[in-house]
């Protein structure tokens, strides 16, 4: 293996940014990886043994009722695990370490997740408790630096002991699989080893209990359909004959068949000499790859894992552009009546006028206001600003009802992490409540807002700097208006018009002259000066559609601040947060240890 240690450090660095994105991935609805088989490769595994010494730790492990612990104390040479008639009768782990090796400190890191015990008895693995306990001890006829394991049934009925197991079999360098005739084909058996076999692991074969002369022309058959199904190729195989005195006496015979099984037993064999000879570091070694091969499968590791993320996040992202408060406050919006707009320019303009031009301008202004009153009045015309009021209401409540629609939509679609909470916004009589609360709301906004005028002011000033010569035109049709307004009341006066005339004289007037200011910017007068090339009317024309753009823009900002708070809460906020989780530093630093552990895995 290239760099062993650049090696170990990227796992380390990879395992940390792993932990760092687990709350991440918890926020968009991905379950902890823990239970997954690679992360336990992960952390039981690798993690745990990346910085000892080249122990080798063998898992003696199968089903029921197979004489698995009678094996161990075979090659432990001494009872140290009971043995029990019962299924299942192992519900906890029991570890044989050589001696000189009296460390928990080095097995609490092997064996994460486990509860140590020092060994009192052989019944210790025996007990119910509810605790992963592992029962351990020195043993005093174990191979220096071999750690020997007799782990619960992986085929038990109760689900814990097959979850110790499986444990057992992440921290193991070497598996020791005890068959019989019974369980050598056992699918739950076969599902266990083939796990085993897909990270690389070391397996030694045992078929126990057979008849030697009669059982002997099916060890080749039993022992293909078992590689064949679980992917497995023993290092070793035994054939170990069933005889009931000398178990109970540890002197049961060890008889290599070959790694076919078509070998005939010959001596008696030492499989703990045989595992005391095994090189140890290399064993090591094609264990450590093997448990990352795991870990970097895309389909079944941590790239899946990563992929999961992005699914969900993607989930959230389309929740969230779905349930957008801008989007859905993106409708036809009424445009503000040109008057109100018209009467806002005409007090810009206005500011900018010399006092004497302001106090001529606004006496006249106060003259025509009641006229043009009464005109509308006589011509029965509907006040445009509560006409405007019920067409903007009607468009905020088509956007609040299209909202609830796609909310009631994505309850029924979502993942289960939206919908609770999507159910939870549409129970009872929520829709009703929410659209009498947004007419409420609306009816207390004013048509034009202080930030509004700062706005259209702040455009104006701009449209006048850029236009001077359209804006020099206006100021000095002002002026001259502001000099007629009085020549014409005299004239009106000696020519009997009387008052009422005359009234209606300056009106006219005034109106005329407000024309020439705001008639440009309207989009109704008729003055055309030379600005850059363009006309009073052109310019101050998309000046007026920035405006009333500007106006919708605002009035949808504003639904958009009410949705979010009256309606949506934390949950766009979570929508948000969940789709940028493949953008998280966990996420990315997970992604970059991923790739630069392939690369070195590669070399």
């Amino acid at each position: 293996m290239p760099d062993f240690q650049t090696w170990a450090s990227q796992v380390r660095q990879l395992a940390g940014a792993l932990a760092e994105l687990e709350p991440v991935a918890a926020a968009v609805g991905v379950p902890t990886p823990r239970e997954h088989d690679w992360h336990e490769l992960l952390r039981l595994k690798l993690l745990a043994q990346l910085d000892l010494e080249a122990l080798l730790v063998v898992g003696i492990v199968g089903g029921t009722n197979i004489g698995k612990s009678m094996l161990f104390n075979h090659l432990a040479g001494e009872v140290a695990s009971a043995v029990s008639p019962l299924a299942a009768g192992t519900k906890h782990p029991v570890c044989l370490v050589p001696p000189g090796m009296d460390r928990p400190d080095l097995l609490e890191r092997l064996f994460d997740g486990f509860e140590l015990r020092a060994w009192q008895s052989a019944d210790d693995p025996l007990g119910e408790s509810d605790a992963d306990l592992l029962f351990w001890r020195v043993g005093r006829n174990v191979p220096p630096r071999l750690l020997l394991l007799d782990a619960p049934d992986v085929d038990s009925d109760a689900t814990v002991n097959w979850h110790r197991a499986r444990a057992i079999r992440q921290a193991a360098d070497v598996l020791v699989a005890v068959l019989t005739q019974q369980k050598y084909n056992d699918a739950v058996v076969k599902q266990f080893f083939r796990e085993a076999a897909q990270a690389d692991k070391p397996i030694i074969v045992l078929f126990n209990q057979v008849d030697l002369e009669p059982d002997r022309p099916y060890w080749p058959q039993w022992l293909a359909t078992f590689c064949s199904q679980t992917g497995a190729a023993p290092e070793l195989v035994y054939a170990i004959p069933l005889d009931r005195q000398a178990a109970g006496e540890l002197r049961l015979p060890f008889y290599f068949i070959g790694r076919d099984g078509r070998q005939p037993p010959g001596s008696p064999s030492s499989l703990r000499e045989e595992l005391a000879r095994l090189h140890f570091d290399a064993i090591k070694i094609r264990t450590f790859r093997g448990a990352l091969e795991r870990v970097l499968d895309a389909r079944h590791g941590a790239p899946a894992y990563l992929d999961e993320i992005r699914r969900a996040a993607s989930e959230f992202s389309a929740a969230g552009a779905a349930l957008s408060a801008s989007e859905m406050a993106r409708v036809a919006w009424p445009s503000l009546p040109t008057g109100i707009v018209v009467d806002e320019i005409r007090d810009w303009w206005d500011s900018t006028r010399s006092d004497w031009a302001r106090s001529i301008h606004g006496f006249y202004r106060s003259l025509g206001r009641p006229i043009r009153a009464a005109i509308s009045s006589l011509r029965s015309q509907p006040d445009p600003l509560a006409a405007f009021h019920r067409e903007e209401q009607a468009a905020i409540l088509t956007a609040v009802e299209k909202m609830l629609d796609e909310l009631d939509r994505l309850s029924q679609v979502g993942n289960e992490t939206l919908k609770p909470r999507l159910l939870e916004l549409l129970r009872g009589n929520a829709r009703e409540s929410l659209l009498a609360r947004i007419r409420a709301a609306h009816a207390t906004i004013p048509a034009v807002d202080d930030d509004y005028r700062r706005f259209l002011r702040h455009e104006l000033d701009t449209w006048r700097g850029e236009n001077p010569g359209a804006v020099r035109l206006l100021r000095s049709l002002d002026q001259a208006a502001a000099v007629a307004r009085p020549a014409i009341t005299v004239v009106l006066a000696f020519t009997g018009w009387g008052l009422a005339s005359d009234l209606v004289g300056h009106a006219a007037g005034h109106l005329v002259a407000e024309t020439a200011i705001t008639g440009g910017v309207t989009a109704t007068g008729e003055v055309a000066v030379s600005a850059a090339g363009e006309g009073v009317g052109q310019t101050a024309a998309r000046l007026f559609r920035r405006l009333q753009d500007r106006y919708a823009q605002q009035r949808a900002q504003w639904l958009a601040r009410w949705l979010e708070a009256e309606l949506l809460g934390g949950l766009l906020s979570d929508l948000r947060q969940g789709a940028e989780a493949p953008r998280s530093a966990a996420f990315q630093r997970a992604e970059h240890w991923l790739a630069e552990l392939a690369q070195t895995s590669r070399v």
